[in-house]
């Protein structure tokens, strides 16, 4: 029920960040980068921090989760907020002892994505309750789960760190605003009621809509503009974002997306479905062809 509770999608869209992070790091030093039992460790632990985090956030999430009919298992009564605590406790305290093996670069990232997590979901900070505090927050743990990954390979600045900037930068801002804007779309009557101030309740839905799909149009072309001006072997990427930031335009603006939950829930299914389909396409690329990524 815990993981249920943290949503597997979630998890495993943190672990393709984190691995899209190692296998840049390895494309750069080859043989001189982290193992790969180096990797997995780190990989590991970042998870449970992920995990850790989700799962508080589930607690802190479950009156709006009831109110806007959540099938969520705490909000259905099927975990106690008690029982998640102690899991919560658990699993903070293993990523902490677990990131004492890793390297000093990635180590110290733990604690503080530790505290992030807290600040977005806790008191007194609450940054969950505002859009910007939700990008924010978003933005930083894709950006640091990127860099988790690619650390583990390398302690310094490498001749091709462009590619990972460039990259991790546009799915970030992704993640943040294309994300936070359409994640709420679904919640707006139950994020009213547990007295959250984003977007959608203090603008209105209208308003969120159209914002969602400008920030998805101006992030996939200023991905593809940085991409084809640098001359990163990141095309395939870039043409998957861009394909995905016209269908969210599509779907977020026309009737497909209107009416119940479950189609107000459309908007960020393909959110979600083009960062999926972004990253696969990238750590497949350098896996069929490691030629084109080597220096």
């Amino acid at each position: 029920m815990c993981v249920v509770e943290t949503r597997p999608s979630v998890l495993a869209l943190f672990t393709l960040r984190f691995a899209v992070g190692a296998v840049l790091g390895e494309r750069v030093l080859g043989a001189n980068g982290g193992t790969c039992l180096q990797v997995l460790c780190a990989l590991l632990v970042w998870i449970l921090v992920i995990f850790a985090v989700y799962l508080f956030n589930g607690v802190e999430d479950r009156q709006e989760d009831r109110a806007n009919g959540s099938a969520r298992p705490i909000a259905r009564g099927l975990l106690t907020p008690g029982t998640a605590l102690g899991v919560t406790g658990a699993a903070t305290l293993a990523a902490l002892v677990g990131a004492l093996s890793l390297p000093a670069t990635v180590s110290w990232m733990v604690p503080v994505i530790l505290l992030m997590g807290y600040m977005y979901s806790g008191p007194p900070f609450h940054l969950k309750r505002t859009t910007a505090g939700t990008a924010a927050i978003g933005i930083a743990a894709s950006l640091m789960t990127y860099a988790a990954g690619f650390l583990t390979q390398t302690d310094g600045w490498v001749r091709q760190i462009e590619v990972l900037v460039v990259f991790t930068a546009a799915v970030s801002l992704w993640t943040g605003l294309v994300g936070g804007l359409t994640k709420d779309l679904s919640d707006i009557e139950g994020d009213a009621a547990a007295g959250r101030r984003t977007l959608s309740v203090t603008r209105g839905e209208r308003t969120v809509r159209v914002l969602a799909a400008l920030a998805a149009l101006g992030i996939a072309c200023g991905f593809t503009a940085a991409v084809l001006a640098l001359q990163l072997p990141l095309v395939a990427a870039a043409a998957i974002m861009t394909t995905g930031a016209v269908a969210l335009v599509v779907v977020t603006l026309g009737p497909i997306s209107r009416g119940s939950r479950s189609r107000r829930r459309r908007p960020y299914r393909t959110y979600m479905m083009t960062q999926y389909v972004v990253h696969l396409i990238l750590v497949g690329s350098i896996a069929i062809s490691p030629v084109a990524w080597a220096a």
